[in-house]
């Protein structure tokens, strides 16, 4: 069943087609406000925060076909609120490391290699600006489209290409200055 027909069911009072909405998009959801405010905890409280909203708003919703970017619209809001409450002007890097597991077949030399690399491009996302880190981050790792994102950010498609073409040149230049590349 598809997003829009699960928040008409939602709308209409359903309440296992909001269990499924929650279950289909929490993870991501997670993810990516980990991103945004660098806390488990506080991402955590967010996403519960931002499928209220979803049940809250479901009677408003409107079917396009477009509840992917709505829904992150809404954590990418209660976000950035919580950043300006914090005073925080930019987003805290989250290093997971410590949850990663290497691959069966991997060395613990080539684990080792490849977490300090994560480690260094996650530094380098850190020192990104807001929009610039946010374009980026839900088009690579919740692999959104550009019409997508724009979408999510309020903003044009060439707006979220121009912000993720600064934010790839910035991470290059960041990434070279370490040589790291």
């Amino acid at each position: 069943m598809d997003d829009d027909t699960l928040m008409i069911r939602t709308a209409e009072g359903e309440e296992a087609a909001f269990r499924f909405l929650v279950q289909r998009w929490e993870k991501g959801v997670l993810a990516f406000l980990i991103h945004m405010l660098g806390s488990v905890e506080e991402a955590e409280d967010l996403v519960q925060d931002t499928f209220i909203q979803v049940f809250n708003k479901a009677a408003k919703y409107e079917a396009q076909g477009l509840f992917k970017s709505w829904l992150f619209r809404i954590a990418g809001n209660l976000a950035r609120s919580r950043l300006r409450r914090r005073k925080v002007l930019r987003w805290v890097q989250f290093d997971t490391t410590e949850h990663d597991t290497p691959g069966a077949d991997e060395g613990a030399l080539a684990h080792l290699e490849k977490e300090e690399a994560k480690t260094k491009v996650r530094s380098a996302v850190a020192t990104l600006p807001a929009r610039q880190r946010e374009a980026l981050v839900l088009h690579r790792f919740q692999g959104l489209k550009y019409k997508e994102v724009a979408a999510a950010m309020d903003t044009t498609v060439p707006g979220v290409e121009s912000l993720i073409q600064r934010a790839m040149a910035a991470l290059k230049v960041e990434l070279a200055g370490k040589g790291d590349l």
